[in-house]
């Protein structure tokens, strides 16, 4: 029986990118229309993608085994930075299904989804993951132990991997 949980390490950065822009233009999508329920989708995918990377995330598996492959050869990156940019997607997400379904509050959706937008363009554009600074800064300062993620903590190590 093939393993549902767990995250892969390396990650192509092409696939997260793709996957990014998916989410960038859903979230668009959402504020465009005011229909905020749809943040209830995105924090699914979300939580899907921390949980079992792409294996349950629709946007996951559309990225990694279709768009990603014809985007030439995969450039690997760690997983557990890209892992805990997705968990602060789903919790941002998560907020905004909350706030609307929970507490109907659009303002509250409309900010976190706002943030969405932002950190998605700026991985899928740029490269430019907020997530995976947050977590170097964490790693730096000690709160996230070095053992998470060794080739993070030794970037030489990256190196070899190409």
């Amino acid at each position: 029986m093939p393993q549902v949980l767990g995250f892969p390490n390396p990650v192509n950065e092409k696939a997260a990118r793709v996957v990014a822009a998916g989410v960038c233009l859903l979230a668009i999508a959402t504020l465009a229309s005011g229909l905020y329920w749809l943040s209830a989708v995105l924090a699914y995918g979300f939580v899907a993608r921390v949980l079992t990377g792409p294996r349950l995330s629709p946007l996951g598996r559309v990225a990694t085994s279709l768009v990603a492959p014809r985007l030439g050869p995969a450039k690997p990156v760690p997983g557990p930075p890209k892992r805990f940019a997705q968990a602060i997607g789903a919790v941002l997400t998560s907020g905004a299904a909350i706030a609307t379904l929970a507490a109907g509050d659009s303002t509250a959706a409309i900010v976190l989804l706002a943030l969405i937008v932002a950190a998605s363009a700026l991985e899928s554009v740029l490269a430019f993951c907020i997530g995976c600074q947050v977590f170097a800064l964490l790693m730096r300062a000690g709160v996230i132990p070095e053992s998470v993620c060794v080739e993070c903590a030794d970037t030489s190590l990256r190196a070899h991997r190409v």
